[in-house]
């Protein structure tokens, strides 16, 4: 006999007496994703990603699976995060529960939490199940930037609407896991927690004298006066563009967040910012004030929350564990059906053009890789539209112009949105000025339109070690890119500078025809400069603000999709690992291969080419860029050896 999926409820959802959703979010261990929950004691069982239509759950009956009975979701929080590092929120109990941690693209999961779009999907099936009464969200320190802390943000103010609960639990306190946790309807805190709300900082680390007492001169072409990729190791200090550029980024973000929790509290702005300047890090005065409703243990938060429920028994809170919630079907609820489907591209992480036998399997954006995923939706009749989902601070030139053209090609025959999350720079702008709709949040990093590239003398090293090298050569410039035992001759700088002016024009002349500008307008905001999505906006770099919902809402009426008709969501897949890749895996494991080695020589190995990326800026509370360069931490390993 078939079974009939249950029709979405409307908003709002009446009350339910049945148990909460838990949902933690994830953290990141280096960068923006959500981590899966692990958490034994809890439960918390293994998960895989399901795609974007979700995935039938097994059909087996457990406590709480049976109809009319309370259940909930638990987890806990996660990093979420990297462009190539970062996205992954906790929340769990008789709600759901999630832990962002971990430096992870936003569409993976790691073993200790959800991925952002499973974060996502679970509040929107949450507010529409009628087995869910709310949702308890475990809150850990956050690793992401703040493009995927406001999606996650934007999740729980909309599931709000549905009637139900959403309580935070917050044992560690900076300011974006406070940013996230006040949009909960109540928030809670152990009277141990740690707080520390003392404002916002950004930092850029310079390697120049590290790499000077070694003996290795760097030899750095910038084509962009506010481009800071380089910098790290070419000067000793800040120039005035860059500290420019990063104290209006800094201006933005902070005063978004005084302006969110202003707007919160019903305070004036600067009322909060006085509040902060006093330093903040006694959890009692959060609650004095009026930040938290109370300080409460986490098992008195949920002795609290059955009795909301209505569970008598003296058994713990029904929940249902959030990772096994994530394999509930969207469209069992009613909420995902019809027959027209949109593709989701996602392009997490650095930009290289084939992959590197050192990288791990699903390691960055590989242009070959992504090419085929687009050609593939491009020739498939099925999908109707494209979201191009970005998390990238860029990489290899010559592979994002591929990208760029395999993404214009896909546009001429569907529409294609691209929606930017924590970052979308250099070569991830690049990729994403190819569609002819680009939504950004508005605290995405974006922009940075120029490009960077450079190589090593290693003279004075080799001095030092007594190392020699000799190169016969033909050609005048034959030794350009080899020739590491000496510094550039005048006539090989020239050309070396004149190679990355050139990309520089493509770069720039290509942005002002994809956003319909002339030259000389995009050149006034290219030039290497970071813009946050607001006012990237404000200067037509991109045309809407908001997250992945907006941009699937402009898809389907691009597409001519009626606003309120259900479409499938469809998560286009990774390519699978070939045999030699897989075994090259095994081996790097079994030779016990250092990942920050492996990082150093793919450092090292990118310098030969041009470089359109962002990086070597560490924002501290303020998201995930690579400030942690492994080449920068070998050499301060091998400077250290030397003292």
């Amino acid at each position: 006999m078939r079974r009939h999926p249950p029709r979405a409820l409307p908003f709002p959802a009446p009350p339910l007496r049945l148990l909460p959703l838990f949902c933690p979010l994830p953290r990141a261990p280096h960068h923006p994703v959500a981590a899966p929950c692990t958490d034994t004691r809890r439960g918390v069982l293994p998960w895989a990603h399901q795609g974007g239509a979700g995935a039938v759950p097994r059909r087996r009956r457990g406590p709480g699976a049976a109809a009319g009975r309370g259940v909930g979701v638990r987890g806990r929080g996660a990093r979420v995060g990297d462009p190539a590092r970062r996205e992954t929120p906790h929340a769990r109990g008789a709600s759901v529960e999630a832990r962002p941690q971990g430096k992870r693209p936003q569409h993976e999961a790691s073993r200790r939490g959800l991925s952002l779009p499973q974060i996502c999907e679970n509040f929107v099936k949450a507010a529409y199940d009628p087995r869910i009464s709310g949702i308890y969200l475990h809150i850990e320190p956050l690793r992401c930037g703040w493009g995927k802390v406001d999606e996650i943000r934007r999740h729980i103010v909309d599931f709000k609407k549905s009637g139900k609960f959403v309580v935070g639990y917050m044992p560690v306190c900076g300011e974006k896991e406070y940013y996230l946790a006040c949009a909960c309807g109540e928030l809670y805190a152990p009277p141990s927690a740690y707080v520390a709300l003392f404002g916002l900082t950004v930092q850029q680390t310079f390697l120049r004298g590290v790499l000077e007492k070694v003996g290795v001169e760097p030899e750095i072409q910038r084509i962009g006066k506010y481009k800071s990729a380089g910098d790290q190791l070419a000067r000793k200090s800040m120039s005035n563009e860059v500290r420019e550029m990063l104290a209006t980024l800094l201006d933005n973000i902070y005063g978004n967040w005084l302006d969110t929790i202003s707007s919160t509290h019903g305070k004036k702005r600067e009322e909060i910012e006085e509040f902060i300047n006093s330093g903040v890090y006694q959890v009692s005065r959060l609650k004095e004030q009026g930040w938290i409703t109370d300080l409460l243990y986490d098992d008195e938060v949920m002795t609290m929350l059955k009795e909301r429920v209505g569970q008598k028994d003296k058994k713990s809170l029904r929940m249902v564990d959030y990772s096994k919630y994530s394999r509930v079907s969207k469209r069992t609820l009613g909420l995902q059906g019809g027959g027209e489907q949109i593709a989701i591209i996602r392009a997490s992480g650095s930009i290289t053009r084939t992959r590197s036998p050192l990288s791990a399997p699903s390691s960055g954006i590989i242009a070959e890789q992504l090419i085929e995923k687009i050609r593939t939706v491009r020739e498939s009749e099925k999908y109707k539209a494209v979201i191009l989902r970005i998390d990238s601070p860029g990489g290899d030139a010559l592979a994002s112009d591929l990208m760029w053209r395999e993404i214009r090609l896909l546009a001429n025959s569907k529409p294609v949105v691209a929606s930017m999350s924590d970052v979308a720079a250099s070569g991830g702008y690049y990729m994403a000025m190819a569609a002819p709709v680009i939504v950004a949040e508005k605290l995405t990093l974006t922009g940075s339109i120029g490009v960077v590239t450079g190589k090593f003398c290693l003279q004075k090293l080799y001095e030092k070690i007594d190392f020699n090298k000799e190169i016969l050569s033909k050609g005048r410039y034959a030794e350009l890119n080899a020739a590491d035992q000496r510094p550039l001759r005048p006539d090989e700088a020239e050309l070396f500078e004149k190679s990355a002016q050139n990309a520089y024009a493509l770069f720039r002349d290509k942005a002002a025809m994809s956003r319909s500008m002339s030259v000389d307008q995009m050149e006034t905001v290219a030039q290497g400069r970071v813009w946050s999505g607001q006012d990237a906006f404000s200067r037509g770099l991109v045309d809407s603000v908001g997250g992945l919902s907006q941009a699937l809402a402009i898809a389907k009426q691009k597409a001519n999709i009626p606003k309120d008709k259900k479409v499938q969501l469809v998560e286009v897949s990774k390519p699978s690992p070939t045999l030699p890749e897989i075994l090259s895996g095994i081996g790097g494991s079994l030779l016990g291969v250092d990942r920050a080695v492996k990082g150093v020589l793919q450092d090292m190995s990118s310098l030969s080419g041009v470089q359109a990326r962002m990086d070597g800026i560490l924002f501290e509370n303020l998201g995930d860029m690579s400030g942690e360069n492994q080449l920068f931490l070998l050499i301060k390993d091998i400077v250290n050896r030397f003292d």
